[in-house]
């Protein structure tokens, strides 16, 4: 059995262990917990009712927060055609930065954009950089001709979701320093994004649960009907 700390057990007391607490109750009750040294990330976790072994019941896609996720995003373009328009990136170049990364075991960023011609390349690195969720993708917005708007969505705070393989999305919403009405404003729109992005397949209830912690905390349930689900 994994041993908590006496900070988390603490937490935990604090919790009603089978009540669903209201949204902006729940806020409320994860920034009155005791904090860490460094400021913490608050985070959602959302139960879909979906089968993950169905390619059409999954879903994944970005979102710009309203209020932004609380963390600098160092951006890596690669392109041919449209370096004038990576201005505001942090690296840009195209099979140089892509020997970079092969070579040097280079990762000194936190999102790719590339544009269309740049993907074949991009392709031969797929085992480097898959399994560290940094192969570009159009449905996040991060394959595409237009840098310069996919910097700036980036930079003013774009998550990135989708399910795992049980069904659950894991998504950051901004940071525990954030104040209560921000944090409930960028939980509210990604919630809303989600369901926006229901599979016509799904029967019944979407979204079975919803809980929300910080990254040392235990999780809080949140009560469905305060979110209009």
């Amino acid at each position: 059995m994994k041993k908590h700390s006496k900070m988390y057990v603490e937490a935990l007391g604090n919790i009603e262990k089978n009540k669903e607490y209201d949204v902006t109750e729940a806020i409320k009750l994860l920034k009155s917990l005791k904090t860490r040294k460094f400021d913490e990330t608050v985070d959602l976790v959302l139960k879909l009712n979906i089968d993950a072994k169905k390619t059409d019941m999954n879903i994944r896609g970005s979102y710009v927060l309203p209020n932004g996720t609380g963390k600098s995003k160092k951006v890596l373009v690669i392109t041919k055609t449209k370096a004038n328009d990576a201005a505001n990136a942090d690296y840009v170049g195209a099979e140089d930065m892509l020997e970079k990364i092969e070579k040097e075991n280079w990762f000194d960023f936190d999102t790719i954009v590339a544009t269309p011609e740049m993907m074949p390349a991009l392709g031969k690195l797929g085992k480097v950089l898959g399994p560290k969720g940094l192969m570009p993708n159009p449905k996040l917005g991060t394959v595409t001709t237009n840098v310069s708007e996919a910097i700036s969505n980036i930079k003013k705070g774009m998550v990135e979701y989708k399910n795992d393989s049980y069904g659950n999305v894991h998504v950051s919403i901004g940071k525990l320093s954030f104040k209560e009405d921000k944090l409930e404003e960028n939980l509210r729109a990604i919630v809303n994004e989600i369901v926006r992005n229901k599979p016509t397949g799904v029967k019944g209830t979407f979204i079975k649960n919803i809980s929300l912690s910080s990254t040392m905390s235990p999780g809080i349930k949140l009560d469905k009907n305060s979110l209009g689900l």
